[in-house]
């Protein structure tokens, strides 16, 4: 693999950027604007009905964003002149054909000038409905690849989809394509189509059967839970992106098509600064959770694996690989995370927690700090139930007597309890397949393309991808824990 200056690359190209609100997306467009500000175009698909809607998301969900305040210092009153000569936002949406933009002659431009893809529009929920979820990972999948092959100087198309595609799968998992109808646990007959007329058929009947809106949600993200669980994979998400490379890798003809995996995405590692996060993600969950004072007992494998990535890595990652596979007609498979090169411990995450919330104790809204002590780790299921059993259920019922006689300390006690035990129960519901993770993410073609890029002696130090760098101890101690605090905690 050779690759040349990623930054002469980016020079004078449009890039179309789908899901442009969303957490790497607004990465991705901040490094571009920030490293390459000779890029021609970036076009920036945001769900809207119209341009004016459109601009109002991306004034308040992108460039308003503390991510861009770098790049803000940066340009100074010369911003607002970049931002309108580079970018264009486009109002549209994937789970259409031509991806709902009705501006003809704005499609006619965007199929003329567009030079680069990138796919990061994803609903990323664990349990989301099974049709939105069909809709945007798999088929919006296809409705950007759809796209772009109309297009006259296409170069590269990425599609950003997670690592977690492999399921429960134990071992070393290579960096191989979705292959068309394979499952990960032998059951055949899986069929996309098939899939989307199900999705279709139950709708149908559900308004038939005079079902409200809240009743038909509920039993859209059950069937989409029963279907991802029929054929291997353990939740809605990581089923439809197994789908939607599926289809990537069965359509895209002659498409130079790069599959970025990322694993668990954590908060930025230097770029634009540390520590810029947005929203609760994966893991922080657990940390809000303790640091709040919800979670005292919590079932995993402390010995276990966790693949973490920073998200500056990921990107960076995405714009060399795009550099890299310019103009070739094959299909590449890159995996970015840790397990492999720098793995992170289960338990570490648990003492870097205890230790941060000890001597920075989270402020409740009443003023009063929360004191944090020792999570009480149950490697099995059964030994988990019995607790929860023993600890709360059985007491709570007890509570619930006195409840009846107006007890309000009692009845305050017991609503809390419930509130704690509905909590963890949640997290664990979601999180089960991973607790105890038996993977190890193979990443030697990201490997591969870090050695091309270390070898071209260009830019290396701009585009950094390798997670051997990261000390994960003064990472998580000094920024991404603090990070979340700062940026995702809330009352």
């Amino acid at each position: 693999m050779e690759l040349g200056s990623i930054l002469q690359f980016l020079e004078h190209r449009s890039i179309l950027v789908t899901g442009a609100t969303g957490f790497l997306a607004k990465i991705f467009t901040e490094k571009i604007l920030r490293v390459q500000p000779n890029v021609k175009k970036l076009y920036l698909l945001l769900r809207a009905s119209d341009t004016n809607s459109a601009m109002l998301r991306f004034n308040n969900e992108i460039i308003g964003k503390e991510l861009f305040s770098v790049l803000k210092e940066k340009n100074g009153p010369n911003l607002s002149t970049l931002i309108e000569e580079k970018v264009r936002v486009v109002a549209g949406d994937i789970t259409f054909e031509n991806l709902g933009v009705n501006d003809l002659s704005l499609l006619e431009e965007m199929l003329s000038e567009i030079d680069a893809v990138v796919n990061l529009a994803a609903t990323t929920n664990f349990d989301e409905r099974y049709d939105v979820s069909l809709g945007t990972n798999t088929l919006g999948a296809k409705h950007v690849l759809n796209f772009s092959k109309k297009m006259k100087k296409l170069k590269i198309f990425v599609h950003v989809s997670t690592a977690y595609v492999s399921g429960e799968l134990e071992g070393l998992i290579l960096e191989t394509p979705c292959v068309m109808g394979e499952t990960l646990n032998g059951t055949h007959g899986l069929d996309i189509d098939a899939e989307k007329k199900l999705v279709g058929e139950t709708l149908k009947q559900l308004k038939i059967d005079d079902f409200d809106e809240e009743s038909i949600k509920s039993a859209m993200k059950e069937l989409g839970l029963q279907r991802a669980r029929k054929f291997g994979w353990p939740n809605t998400y990581v089923f439809t992106k197994a789908l939607g490379e599926m289809l990537l890798g069965q359509l895209k003809e002659t498409t130079p098509l790069v599959i970025i995996r990322p694993t668990i995405v954590t908060s930025t590692f230097k770029e634009p600064f540390p520590g810029w996060v947005e929203g609760v993600r994966t893991i922080d969950s657990l940390a809000v959770g303790y640091g709040k004072g919800k979670i005292t007992c919590f079932l995993g494998d402390l010995n276990s694996v966790v693949d973490v990535i920073p998200a500056d890595m990921v990107v960076n990652a995405i714009v060399a690989a795009m550099a890299a596979h310019a103009d070739q007609a094959s299909e590449s498979v890159y995996h970015v995370g840790s397990s492999v090169s720098n793995p992170v411990m289960s338990g570490w995450l648990q003492g870097y927690g205890q230790r941060h919330f000890t001597s920075h104790p989270w402020i409740d809204r009443n003023g009063s700090p929360v004191v944090v002590g020792n999570v009480t780790v149950f490697t099995t299921m059964e030994s988990f139930q019995r607790y929860m059993t023993l600890r709360y259920l059985l007491p709570l019922k007890g509570l619930q007597i006195l409840n009846t006689a107006c007890c309000q300390y009692f009845q305050k006690t017991y609503l809390e309890q419930c509130r704690k035990i509905k909590f963890v129960q949640r997290l664990i519901d979601l999180y089960a397949p991973y607790l105890f993770f038996k993977a190890f993410y193979d990443d030697m073609n990201t490997e591969k393309l870090r050695r091309a890029a270390d070898e071209s002696g260009v830019e290396t130090e701009m585009f950094y991808f390798d997670p051997k760098i990261v000390n994960w101890d003064d990472y998580f101690m000094n920024t991404h824990i603090p990070g979340i605090v700062k940026r995702v905690f809330r009352n």
